[in-house]
């Protein structure tokens, strides 16, 4: 990662740690993490894009990391996390960017698009549904409501923090090790991973994302079409998020198509980094050269 800089960026009464890669004046890609990742979880689409021109920007989001990790569940909200990003967007002196968004990251990005597309050019979803495609695809589909079981157990207050972290967070190793094809994390990557959920605050902060769910974070996203173009990339073997919720998200969108990749899990962009990075650049192409001449 030697093309790679930090910076630590003023947005939205605090500060994002954020990764910056690619020339000044390239097209804004934004590429936001989910849980339990951090920046690096980005590591495999970072430099493919900047090579390809484009200033790629890759926060640590809200509570995450090097970033900052205001104490409090209502500080999580996706409302917040948005705005989080809709100045990072400007601190980079843009109008506007591509946003990449994978799992929490992709349900921020999904909000942003929802409720202030004019910061967004296009969005690329990588297995995340929609916000308001779970609660449908649950009427439907019970087997989802085993899938998302650990949320639950997420609102407790201390343990979930207590059994995570034990045995420097052996739990949360297991988990991606054992819902990810084998040999996706190196032990270094899975090092990296540990290093930032030891940094102070950053558990609660983390788990504070799913907690603000009960504060009514996930009704913050209106129903209406998103309008901008929207790519859905989706690991057939998510074992968190049913097919049908990807299915269920076009119904929001009014310019979408939904690739599946095979061989592939929840962490998609790990396993076929290649094919995903294949599907970003056509993707982000294709609507280069569709947009009207200015």
């Amino acid at each position: 990662m030697e093309q790679v800089s930090f910076e630590y960026v003023k947005t939205n009464g605090i500060t994002l740690h954020t990764a910056v890669a690619g020339p000044e004046n390239g097209p804004l890609v934004v590429l936001l993490h989910g849980f339990p990742e951090f920046w690096y979880g980005w590591i495999h689409q970072i430099e493919p894009l900047a090579a390809k021109g484009y200033r790629v920007v890759v926060p640590d989001q809200r509570g995450y990391n090097l970033s900052d990790k205001p104490a409090g569940i209502e500080n999580y909200t996706l409302d917040l996390l948005r705005d989080d990003i809709v100045g990072l967007i400007e601190g980079f002196e843009r109008t506007s960017a591509t946003i990449i968004g994978h799992d929490w990251g992709g349900a921020v990005a999904w909000h942003l698009a929802a409720t202030k597309p004019q910061y967004v050019d296009q969005l690329i979803a990588v297995n995340i549904p929609h916000p308001k495609a779970m609660p449908r695809v649950m009427k439907k589909n019970p087997a989802q409501w085993v899938k998302s079981s650990y949320i639950a157990f997420f609102q407790m207050p201390e343990l979930p923090e207590k059994t995570l972290a034990a045995d420097y967070f052996k739990t949360m190793v297991s988990s991606l090790v054992s819902t990810s094809r084998p040999n996706t994390f190196s032990e270094e990557e899975i090092s990296a991973y540990q290093s930032a959920w030891a940094q102070p605050g950053a558990l609660t902060a983390m788990l504070n994302w799913y907690r603000a769910i009960r504060k009514g974070s996930m009704l913050q996203t209106p129903e209406e079409k998103i309008g901008v173009p929207v790519r859905i990339i989706w690991g057939l073997g998510d074992q968190f998020l049913s097919p049908m919720l990807a299915k269920e998200s076009l119904n929001f969108c009014r310019d979408s198509e939904l690739v599946f990749v095979g061989e592939a899990t929840h962490w998609v962009h790990h396993e076929q980094a290649y094919i995903v990075n294949k599907l970003i650049a056509q993707f982000l192409s294709e609507k280069k050269a569709e947009a009207p001449l200015q």
